[in-house]
């Protein structure tokens, strides 16, 4: 997504960001009997750098270039991209950790957790998560990891700088299944080109990235490459908790405790209930949820009158629409009916990544605002001008290419079939055959792309084994789906993951 890297559907959800570096000259192509390995690497490019982290200078290299995959026959199949950060220090590379990194989409690059999370330049952003200008700048990255592990931040086949070769269907890669195993292929192929394989490894990705990440630490391990902890910002692992389809009213109670904080933050909530700590506030919301509002939706039109009736007066208070609006809607209301009508009355809409983030509203006869999501549009061009900026300049990696932020693909669900994707299983499956795997989920409360209850509940239906169960700990944010943005959020993730690397007792 940076000096350190500081944020569905279509899901989603995509998002974060990157910067400096001497650059150095284009690299000679190879002669044609050339080393195969440094006829891989030509067109990397290396600089050196230092960043100022929890008060100690890190001196680190940076590496942007390309790996190629390649098919039984050694033929070149695809090229991808990355940025990695390895830090100077006394010993083996063993020693180090390294952590891969994605963003999700599908078809969003890794720009979002590079520039403006983990990396070691970061996007400068306002108190709220505005990147601030234009012009755009980047700044040093106090809260990267780079202190406490390696980064290597990946862009899928399509996104970036990556691509399939001439003459081959980049379909290939656009399916659960596809981008699962070339993500998993690059990070084998990386860790062997740079002798990594026994540093401690984990994977971090975020919103759709959630999704891979559950994948590829599976398909990581049937390759012999087991992992030592996975981060997931954003969660998605069950896309039934997210779909707002005929009979499916799961996300219906899911998004509640969403709504309920966004209309806290945004202080519609009555009386007392707006002077509740939020915490207190969402524990009692989800006990409604579980224990009244999803038996009521069970029982469909054979719900009676009265309790319609008081079903709604109480949606009315924890979503602060209004009682007509809710009854109107048979008692579910949407994530765009909720974004669109919060503050109807002062013809504004709320962010989707971002409930915090208000937008105007162009569109006042529908529920969507017809202008986008606003708290995608107040990080867009920051991100966009200044990676293109920092990778040709800092970095020194020279290319005429267009770098994909955020593209359109058409994403094969292979997996699913006629069902939800569900990836659960995987990490479950994972988690089960290596038991020193760990799990960190990172959740904000105003993330209207994968809301914070619709992972809680997914992990309390697939992770259910107390052995399993002890390892999965979850982080909550006062912010959205890019938890990162806000920077009170990111020193807390920041706090919270380095002592997630720290090594746990048996």
């Amino acid at each position: 997504m940076m000096s350190i890297a500081r944020f569905s559907f279509a899901i989603l959800f995509a998002v974060l960001v990157a910067w400096p570096s001497l650059a150095e000259p284009e690299a000679a192509p190879p002669a044609k009997d050339a080393d195969p390995k440094a006829q891989a690497e030509s067109d990397w490019s290396v600089t050196e750098h230092e960043v100022q982290i929890a008060e100690k200078e890190i001196a680190y290299t940076a590496t942007a270039g390309t790996i190629q995959l390649k098919d039984d026959k050694d033929k070149a199949k695809a090229s991808m991209f990355f940025i990695a950060y390895t830090a100077k220090h006394d010993g083996k590379p063993q020693d180090r950790p390294v952590m891969f990194c994605f963003n999700g989409g599908p078809g969003s690059s890794s720009v979002w957790l590079h520039m403006g999370c983990f990396g070691p330049r970061r996007v400068h952003m306002d108190d709220i998560g505005h990147a601030v200008g234009p012009p755009y700048e980047l700044k040093d990255n106090a809260l990267s990891l780079l202190d406490t592990t390696d980064l290597v931040f990946i862009d899928p086949v399509s996104t970036g700088f990556s691509r399939a070769e001439e003459g081959t269907n980049p379909g290939e890669y656009h399916s659960v299944s596809g981008d699962i195993n070339s993500v998993a292929e690059f990070i084998r192929l990386w860790i062997t080109k740079n002798d990594r394989w026994l540093s401690p490894k984990y994977l971090a990705g975020e919103s759709y990235g959630t999704t891979r990440a559950a994948g590829v630490a599976n398909r990581l391990q049937a390759k012999g490459i087991d992992l030592n902890g996975v981060v997931l910002v954003s969660a998605v692992l069950s896309f039934q908790t997210l779909r707002f389809d005929e009979g499916n009213d799961l996300p219906y109670q899911l998004y509640l405790p969403t709504y309920t904080a966004l209309a806290h933050y945004h202080k519609r909530l009555p009386g007392q209930m707006q002077e509740h700590k939020l915490p207190v506030l969402l524990d009692q919301v989800e006990a409604w949820s579980r224990k009244v509002y999803g038996p009521a939706l069970m029982q469909g039109a054979a719900l009676p009158e009265e309790e319609r009736q008081a079903i709604a007066k109480q949606l009315a208070i924890y979503t602060a629409l209004p009682e007509e609006l809710i009854l109107d809607s048979d008692l579910r209301i949407s994530q765009w009916r909720f974004s669109g009508n919060l503050m109807k009355g002062e013809d504004k809409v709320i962010g989707r990544f971002d409930g915090r983030i208000i937008g105007p509203d162009l569109d006042k006869a529908t529920d969507r605002s017809g202008a986008g999501d606003p708290s995608y549009s107040r990080v867009a061009g920051g991100f966009t001008a200044t990676f293109n900026d920092y990778v040709r300049g800092e970095l020194g990696y020279k290319t005429d290419m267009d770098y994909g932020i955020l593209v359109g693909v058409r994403w094969d669900y292979d997996r699913a079939k006629s069902n939800y994707l569900n990836v659960a299983g995987d990490l479950r499956e994972a988690m089960a055959e290596n038991p020193k795997l760990r799990v960190y989920i990172a959740a904000g409360y105003y993330d209207l792309a994968t809301p914070y209850h619709a992972a809680q509940y997914t992990i309390d239906h697939s992770i259910t084994h107390p052995h399993a169960r002890d390892r999965v700990t979850f982080g909550y944010f006062e912010s959205g789906h890019m938890v990162f943005t806000h920077r009170p959020s990111l020193e807390k993730l920041r706090g919270e993951l380095v002592d997630f690397f720290q090594p746990k007792a048996d």
